[in-house]
């Protein structure tokens, strides 16, 4: 509870929505203030629905725009499925939410990111420069090989496998970099592990067998 206080104290104009699904649903006036590298300061507001899972911050809250104010035209980052918008790669999105694990890190590090972006394309015709993915595939792979400092997505697929496996396992296999020794010993397998601890090894392997067949 602490932590829901914290966070409508820092949103006052939002507040508990009862849902018969969701065991916690925010919903009302998101205000920020955020800067990006190029110092271009923006000061936005949104009305959205934020639900929150029950295993929160192992899974992902979901959040909605409720007054159409982000454009539904597949250029904007919102699920044409069920509305949601698309905050990120789910693998960045848990890490980021790793290291400050509260609603207060979720709204800080996924949710204003995402919607000063948004801002920035309404006001200037163009999302900020290196603050965009790709659609699809192509987007989740360019943001992992980011992730694991890889070069290729063949190597990016191998590294998902590799994290879909015991540790004890995957450290005996040639590491995914390229660099013709084990995984065990090479340093790629301190980035690598820093990431077993917050996705399940079956979702890693959902992930690359997703990434081939897509």
């Amino acid at each position: 509870m602490k932590d829901i206080h914290e966070f409508l104290t820092a949103n006052p104009r939002m507040g508990i929505q009862p849902d018969s699904y969701y065991p916690l649903v925010l919903q009302g006036y998101f205000d920020f203030t955020a800067c990006n590298n190029s110092g271009v300061v923006i000061s936005d507001s949104y009305h959205i629905r934020i639900n929150v899972p029950k295993s929160f911050p192992n899974i992902l809250p979901q959040v909605k725009e409720l007054d159409n104010k982000i454009l539904r035209d597949g250029k904007h980052h919102v699920n044409e499925d069920d509305d949601t918008l698309c905050l990120g790669s789910p693998l960045r999105l848990l890490y980021l939410i790793s290291k400050q694990p509260s609603l207060i890190g979720f709204a800080e590090k996924c949710l204003v990111p995402y919607l000063y972006g948004i801002s920035h394309k309404r006001m200037f015709g163009c999302f900020p420069k290196h603050g965009e993915l790709d659609h699809g595939n192509r987007g989740l792979l360019n943001d992992y090989m980011e992730l694991f400092k890889l070069s290729t997505p063949n190597q990016v697929i191998k590294a998902l496998n590799y994290l879909g496996t015991k540790k004890r396992h995957a450290n005996k296999y040639n590491c995914p970099c390229g660099c013709g020794i084990r995984l065990g010993r090479c340093d790629c397998h301190l980035r690598l592990n820093e990431f077993r601890k917050i996705v399940s090894r079956a979702q890693f392997k959902k992930w690359a067998q997703d990434l081939l067949v897509n």
